[in-house]
């Protein structure tokens, strides 16, 4: 009888089969052959493998050959002598600057591959924001441009440096201007080199506009001060701080700066002195910082100035008109108003708002308050946005009228992010020549007549001077991964001034910054800043007219009020749109919605309901002039009659990862009062269809157990114990595990809910640093998301009482003000415990216990039973369902192969069918033990930092060994306040939570 079955001799005779190969499609990247590899190396494959080695050299095969069919191919020679500071498997640390922070710049032989705070600089000197840990993965963009480009088309320097002269001299001949329009320039070297272009071509001129503008601030503080400059904000004295619209903690001015500072008064330490400051926060959509206020009322962006009127009369015995006629607001402001005058000196108040006349009237208040000079700070001022929206209307009107010979864009999209495209693409069309110093063809650049690559500031010298006085330096880390070249250098060459760029930085420092410092280039290089400022600003007295700004706050109210107002703000994931591409920051959850990949329209769900809309529901927004369809979000704390939207999406020419992500939201703004206004009156209706978005809390939850602790900090005052609940200490435990012995160390965390903001900045960290993979906007919808730390946010409803259906949909809830809500962020990642219900149930011992505390996870015994995440409490065991960085779907993320040279080669990329998660970043505690032992000495507290400690801000995450009792971890750990998530189950984990204390009003 003849069978039907077919039988292969082996694998390689079975993969190249029609059926394996078309079910393979999509599942595998396709792999490169070999011979096309040698070949483009100039070699062949019967060169033997010593030569091979050598053509390619140590550290750099990967670098050859990630350039194949991208840039020219060089050999590579292995080192003849070895550089002194480099030693292979052990990494380099460079100062920089990135948005005016100093930065320790980590590399491994030659390539960068993480950044975090300066620990010594002045300013923000204990983590970073998002942004700055994700700017690592920007060096390996492929969407960069690797040539610079006339018309489209690639080019070379000489040529592009030909027809810019070219034209400069013939607008300098015509009497035209020269115009460099810019985002915020706060750059000493990149100021210099304008000044020398200015020297050549005296009609050069510069204007800086920001996509979302602070020039409201800057208006009122020449009026009022006569300083048109945006001050420093000290929260770390001021004991009593009230908000209106300012998300002070996320992206209003320097949230992480901010942060710091806000968290002194507030953290288990100031808890433990008996001292924590107060918060109050007024606003329409529930931001970041209004999660973490003490008390929050929800407002219509209308009300914004009528409550600080009302705040201004309780505060001064005033009656001016224009107050707020919001019940809840008017109670929580004469609440507010006393405390701020008790604390008269230590209080301060903050608004979000654009408009000069609240801003004015914001001066008014901190006057009467006495909060010049000790919290608010105009002397050392910040530099961070000094943007003039009236500037980039004078230059639009020049354009327009062919004034302009030549405009260079210089870190600026106008394009994209200005409320009226059509008026910059007119502009743009009567500019004679016009230049691009972006480092892709984005939505300006594409429209211009050439673009001049800039380098990122891992591959050029530089500097910045994000605050008065202080001075930080960039230096290059690797050499420019592509034929770009650094603006600066451009602006030289074009001016005539044949000086490296290198040498022109260490001049411009030598002669107008070190001088009289003491310092010197090298130190500069070293120590990574200098600080010139003084310790305290001077006192300021604002000279308002209260009567008058009143009116005018009171008339533009009018412009907004409706029934739907819309609030536009910047997100602190994606911010102003220009980090669009970068992929850690497209899947890192916004911190209130948790949702990836997009941004949406937030409603009441209320509002919600009364429209007929649910989650994936979408909704029609529109406002001057503008409509778009935007899935929608129910989200609690919004106030009724309002819906938020995020700028910085939309974007269309960016690269693979953010084109098409989301909806533009800048052409909602519109111009009033010559500044850009983020508010205005608008229409919301259902729309057609339906729209899942990718949020990261609709799974892994375990809400509905006692895994949040909360009190008050008049309670805490009575009982430092109040609302911990230590079960262990309600009834006898039994124990079926044998005890660990631990004699060496015992690695554990403490996390403090009171410090934590929710900001993300360490989930980032976390993946920089463990090679953790982008899985896309599908996947996340899927649950597929690889976050080994997630921050878990919860909400309590304040008021009313629940009834909800069958179908327990928020939108059918009744009673519950849905405005009225409080917020707790929760860091949390795997607990490492001592009785781990996970090591039990592997059947290959891929997961066990170490000696040290730790569960540990060996990748290649790991075959994907997936028992171990079935049996976790906490649901943060990540299963890799694909292998994502060799996977020609996600290849628009992070899985090409030069965009894995960000890849820390001290971690092990997983493979598909593995289980993983946090492993406490064993690696750097094996870094910091190898280095103790080196030096002949003990591991002392502080030598092992984990990647989201270093990144927190807040200092939220403590770290440490539990067996020296001195450790900063231990200390926190026999603080009252800690509990354990889950501790009645008995799995005895190793990281202890602080309970979260809020500083209400008992009244």
């Amino acid at each position: 009888m003849e069978s039907n079955k077919k039988y292969w001799k082996g694998l390689e005779e079975l993969n190249q089969t029609p059926a394996f190969v078309e079910g393979s499609k999509g599942e595998f990247a396709e792999p490169i052959p070999v011979e096309d590899v040698l070949n483009e190396a100039g070699l062949s494959t019967k060169t033997p493998r010593r030569d091979f080695l050598k053509a390619l050299g140590f550290g750099l095969g990967a670098v050859t050959l990630a350039a194949c069919n991208r840039t020219p191919i060089h050999k590579a020679v292995p080192y003849v002598i070895k550089p002194e500071e480099v030693t292979p498997g052990i990494p380099n640390f460079y100062a920089s600057s990135f948005n005016g922070q100093s930065v320790i710049v980590r590399t491994r032989e030659g390539r960068p591959i993480s950044l975090e705070a300066n620990p010594n600089s002045v300013g923000l000197n204990q983590g970073t924001d998002a942004q700055t840990a994700a700017s690592v993965l920007d060096l390996y963009d492929m969407s960069k441009l690797q040539n610079p480009q006339i018309g489209g088309k690639d080019v070379e320097w000489s040529q592009l440096d030909k027809a810019v002269v070219d034209a400069l001299n013939k607008a300098q001949g015509a009497g035209k201007q020269i115009t460099i329009v810019a985002n915020t320039v706060n750059s000493p070297t990149t100021l210099a080199a304008i000044a020398a272009l200015a020297v050549k071509y005296p009609t050069t001129n510069l204007v800086q506009v920001d996509a979302v503008s602070y020039s409201g601030i800057i208006e009122a503080n020449k009026a009022a001060f006569g300083k048109a400059v945006i001050p420093s904000y000290h929260f770390d004295k001021a004991q009593v701080v009230v908000s209106v619209a300012a998300d002070f903690l996320g992206s209003w001015v320097a949230g992480e700066e901010h942060t710091q500072d806000y968290i002194k008064n507030r953290d288990h330490k100031s808890l433990k002195g008996g001292k924590m400051s107060r918060h109050i926060q007024f606003e329409s959509g529930l931001s970041m910082t209004g999660s973490n206020a003490d008390a929050r009322v929800a407002i219509k962006p209308s009300e914004e100035g009528a409550v600080l009127v009302s705040l201004y009369n309780e505060i001064t015995g005033q009656s001016i008109a224009g107050g707020s006629n919001n019940a809840k607001a008017k109670k929580v402001i004469a609440l507010a108003a006393k405390e701020l005058v008790s604390a008269k000196g230590s209080a301060l108040v903050v608004a979000g708002s654009n408009d000069s006349n609240v801003q004015l009237l914001v001066n008014a208040i901190n006057t009467a308050l006495g909060a010049y000079g000790a919290i608010i700070d105009l002397d050392n001022y910040s530099k961070q946005y000094q943007g003039s929206d009236a500037a980039f209307q004078q230059f639009l009107t020049a354009a327009k009228a062919g004034q302009v010979g030549v405009a260079f864009f210089l870190n600026s999209n106008p394009v994209y992010d200005y409320f009226k495209t059509d008026d910059v693409k007119a502009a743009i069309a009567k500019i004679d020549y016009s230049v691009s110093f972006a480092d892709r063809a984005d939505e300006t650049a594409s429209e211009l007549k050439a673009i001049a690559p800039n380098c990122t500031f891992l591959e050029a010298w530089g500097d910045s001077s994000s605050k008065e006085g202080l001075f930080t330096i960039i230096q290059p880390t690797i050499n420019p991964v592509f034929n770009t070249r650094q603006v600066e250098q451009s602006l030289l060459v074009w001016a005539g001034v044949t000086k490296p760029i290198h040498d022109f930085v260490k001049e411009n420092w030598e002669t107008n910054i070190l001088a009289g410092t003491g310092k010197t280039w090298k130190d500069v290089l070293q120590q990574g800043f200098v600080f010139k400022g003084s310790a305290t600003g001077s006192s300021y007295t604002a000279a308002v007219d209260v009567n008058a700004v009143a009116a005018a706050i009171a008339n533009d109210s009018k412009r907004i009020s409706g029934a739907v107002e819309l609030k536009l703000y910047e997100s602190t994931t994606l911010r102003d749109g220009r980090f669009a591409n970068n992929a850690y920051l497209q899947e890192l959850p916004d911190p209130v919605s948790k949702v990836t990949w997009d941004n949406y329209a937030a409603i009441n769900p209320q509002d919600a309901a009364e429209l007929g809309v649910k989650e994936t529901g979408k909704v029609t927004v529109e406002a001057n002039g503008y409509k778009v369809d935007l899935p929608v979000i129910l989200q609690p704390g919004q106030a009724k009659g309002t819906v938020s939207v995020a700028v910085g999406y939309g974007r269309t020419k960016v690269g693979k990862a953010g084109n098409n992500v989301g909806v533009n939201a800048y052409p909602f703004a519109s111009l009033v009062n010559g500044t850009v206004q983020f508010t205005a009156k608008a229409t919301v209706t259902k729309a057609s269809g339906i729209y899942e978005l990718a949020q990261t809390q609709t799974h892994h939850t375990i809400e509905g157990r006692n895994i949040i602790r909360e009190t008050s900090f008049a309670k805490y005052l009575k009982d430092p114990n109040s609302e911990s609940g230590r079960f262990a200490d309600t009834h006898q435990s039994y124990d079926l595990w044998n005890k660990f012995e631990q004699p060496g160390h015992r690695w554990v965390m403490a996390i403090d809910l009171n410090a934590c903001t929710g900001c993300g900045s360490c989930i980032v960290a976390c993946n920089v640093e463990n090679n953790i993979p982008v899985v896309g906007r599908d996947e996340v919808r899927r649950r597929r998301e690889m976050h080994w730390l997630r921050i878990d946010r919860y909400y309590t409803i304040n008021s009313g009482e629940a009834k909800l259906t069958k179908e327990n949909d928020i939108a059918d809830a009744e009673g519950l003000d849905y405005e009225d809500v409080t917020v707790v962020h929760q860091p949390m990642l795997c607990q490492h415990c001592e009785h781990a219900p996970c090591e039990t149930v592997c059947p290959v011992l891929a997961t066990v216990h170490s000696s040290e505390g730790l569960n540990h996870m060996a990748y290649n015994r790991c075959f994907g039973t997936r028992y171990c995440a079935n049996n976790c409490p906490y649901k943060v065991r990540r299963f890799n369902w694909f292998n994502y960085w060799n996977d020609s779907r996600f290849d628009n993320y992070l899985n090409n192969e030069f965009t894995q040279l960000v890849l820390n080669p001290d971690v092990t990329t997983r493979s598909r069918g593995v289980m993983e998660k946090c492993s406490m970043c064993i690696q750097r505690i094996q870094a910091g033990k190898l280095k103790a032992k080196i030096e002949n000495r003990k591991v002392k507290d502080g030598d092992i930092k984990m990647a989201c400690q270093s990144a927190c801000s807040a200092n939220a995450i403590i770290f440490g060994d539990a067996n020296d009792p001195e450790s900063e971890v231990s200390k926190a750990l026999r603080n009252e306040r800690v509990y354990y998530v889950l501790e009645e189950i008995n799995v005895q984990p190793n990281i202890g939570y602080m309970t979260k204390v809020r500083n209400t009003f008992e009244a």
